[in-house]
């Protein structure tokens, strides 16, 4: 079930913390001033979904999210009457098939050749494999990355070009674990995969677990380079441009000598800083990929 409260800024924090004192599993809040903020802060945003500047309600539109169960209409009832009663703002109530928003999206996720020997396929789906081919599974749960888009695609394929059995590998912003994956099966000495976001780490896991790779990939949970001992031979970033940029000067101190990084998810109208950013601070551009506006550039 959806409940949606329209309210005003002010009360944005209250009905939040009663929506989730009566079980709400998840919040989706549209406030204009935010809204008002993208507007004018354009240019730091690497993109935004146009769609969200058409926000016409003048107030904040909170949505909550309640598993249908035998208590969920007196859970309703009970919201509304004590976000009535207070005064704090409109309810509406909408009932949401849980199926078309949790695993519809797999309808449209299907097997892809990320290059000509690497194969993505969802856990889900039987796929004959080539003898050329290396195939890994995956299934990104709630992480970001299907395999499917274009950084990612890009950095599989510098992958391909300087990977052996004697590389280590720094995946930064692991994701589903895609890239980390790719390195293990092309052959890397080992791999770590780092997120932020422990959920991602939970799902690169799983994922690690399905390929039977668990021998040859560590995860761990931290912000970029903070819980790294030691070096690698390869470090790879599928993020954002604002963040590479930020990483660069700290990279040397865990690159190796002729170590590699590859940077990716950026949009070719903020390339400029990114090579700034590296020319500054000693890297040597070896090569650029370009594919869709996205690109990524590999350094020494």
């Amino acid at each position: 079930m959806e409940i949606i409260v329209k309210t005003t800024h002010e009360n944005e924090d209250l009905i939040s913390f009663i929506l989730y004192e009566n079980g709400a599993t998840g919040l989706e809040i549209q406030d204009p001033k935010d809204i008002d903020y993208l507007q004018k802060n354009k240019d730091t945003w690497d993109f935004i979904d146009d769609d969200v500047m058409n926000y016409e309600f003048e107030g904040v539109l909170i949505k909550a999210y309640f598993t249908v169960n035998s208590n969920v209409e007196k859970i309703i009832g009970k919201l509304k009457e004590k976000i009535n009663s207070l005064e704090l703002g409109e309810v509406l109530v909408n009932k949401v098939d849980e199926k078309d928003w949790a695993e519809n999206w797999k309808i449209h996720y299907k097997t892809e050749h990320i290059t000509d020997n690497i194969v993505i396929k969802p856990s889900w789906e039987i796929y004959a494999q080539k003898s050329n081919e290396l195939v890994i599974e995956l299934d990104p749960g709630m992480a970001f990355g299907t395999g499917s888009h274009e950084t990612t695609i890009m950095c599989a394929r510098s992958l391909e070009k300087y990977i052996d059995n004697s590389k280590v590998v720094f995946d930064i912003g692991c994701g589903s674990g895609i890239l980390s994956i790719v390195s293990a099966r092309l052959g890397a000495k080992s791999v770590l995969a780092i997120d932020l976001d422990p959920m991602c780490v939970k799902v690169t896991k799983e994922n690690v677990e399905i390929n039977g790779l668990s021998d040859k990939i560590k995860t761990k949970t931290g912000n970029l380079f903070d819980v790294i001992d030691g070096k690698a031979d390869i470090i790879v970033a599928n993020i954002i441009a604002e963040i590479i940029v930020g990483m660069i000067p700290d990279i040397k101190e865990y690159l190796n000598k002729d170590g590699v990084f590859i940077a990716s998810g950026i949009i070719e109208s903020k390339l400029p800083i990114v090579q700034k950013a590296l020319h500054d601070n000693g890297y040597t551009i070896i090569d650029i990929l370009q594919i869709n506006g996205w690109v990524a550039i590999t350094s020494k």
